[in-house]
């Protein structure tokens, strides 16, 4: 099997690389800065450092499954409204990858990273999948529409996509996600921030988790195909918690007193869905995989800020 995986050296595709690279695959990585080999990979390795804006059919059309990874942000999981180049990347290189998966004999395996927050503001705090898409930002609503053609291809016969729309997610690359944000905060000495009381619930998943559900829909792909599937522990943690969670192992680390949490006034650019709970129930993707959540939230923030101190 040939697997290429479109933003390799990302926050998600890293851990999905490792996990990758022991199996006895033929794996393209492909990303826009040199992606690491992993030192012990049993897999055939082949990187390529591009930018997909300029073609991605040379990259993909020999592929068996593609893992697209890809996302263009402002840095903070946000895009302006009518901003070209984040519809351009965003919904346009899923475009341009179906195209070039069309004349496969046999349809590929297309896993897409979507995000749980398509939903919008759903009329309930736990979450299935079920509900009705309502996105509310720029990139959500570029985000479902990326989704939507590979649904569109799935049902044409072109590709077997699966979307996996991922919950807020943190991990031991210490320049990503939430709690290795607030973790370097608290290294600094500087009190962790809410622009709310800190009653608002999230459901966070360690990365190993995702990358773990990344290898499972590619194993089980065939049935997981054409729909997609919300990941999450199902338990919405207050915010205020995580973050006094992770104020105190931050205070083991340097021996000083953690640093506190405070609520202070949103930004002008939040949005609806910062101040809604949200806690995911990921029966539809457990039953046909089995996959679950390894990696407990004190483990997760235990490891993350371990990895912060030693960046």
């Amino acid at each position: 099997m040939k697997v290429v995986v479109l933003g390799a050296s990302g926050f998600i595709g890293t851990g999905i690389v490792r996990a990758l690279a022991q199996r006895e695959v033929q794996l393209r990585l492909v990303a826009r800065r040199p992606t690491p080999v992993p030192a012990d990979a049993v897999a055939e390795v082949e990187t390529r450092a591009v930018d997909l804006r300029e073609g991605v059919a040379e990259h993909v059309a020999d592929a068996d499954a593609v893992v697209h990874l890809v996302a263009y942000t402002d840095g903070g999981w946000r895009v302006a409204d009518g901003d070209k180049t984040a519809k351009r990347v965003n919904v346009g290189l899923v475009a341009d990858l179906i195209e070039a998966l069309r004349s496969r004999p046999t349809p590929p395996v297309v896993l897409f990273s979507g995000t749980e927050t398509q939903v919008g503001l759903a009329d309930r705090v736990r979450i299935d999948g079920t509900e009705t898409d309502n996105p509310l930002s720029a990139y959500t609503r570029q985000k479902l529409a990326a989704e939507t053609l590979l649904k569109d291809a799935t049902r044409d016969g072109v590709v077997r996509a699966v979307s996996l729309r991922l919950p807020t997610i943190y991990g031991e690359q210490g320049d990503r996600g939430v709690v290795a944000f607030m973790a370097r905060k608290a290294f600094a000495n500087e009190p962790l921030t809410m622009w709310h009381d800190g009653t608002v619930r999230r459901d966070l998943v360690f990365a190993d988790d995702v990358t773990s559900a990344f290898l499972a829909a590619l194993d089980h792909a065939d049935v997981l195909a054409g729909r997609h599937y919300v990941l999450g522990s199902g338990v919405g943690v207050p915010l205020r918690k995580v973050f006094e969670l992770v104020a105190a192992e931050v205070s083991a680390v340097t021996g000083q007193p953690p640093v506190p949490v405070v609520s202070v006034p949103p930004p002008g650019h939040m949005e609806p869905t910062d101040l809604k709970s949200v806690e995911v129930d990921a029966s539809a993707f457990r039953e046909v995989t089995g996959w679950t959540t390894q990696v407990s939230l004190e483990e997760g923030v235990r490891r993350t800020v371990a990895a912060v101190a030693g960046s």
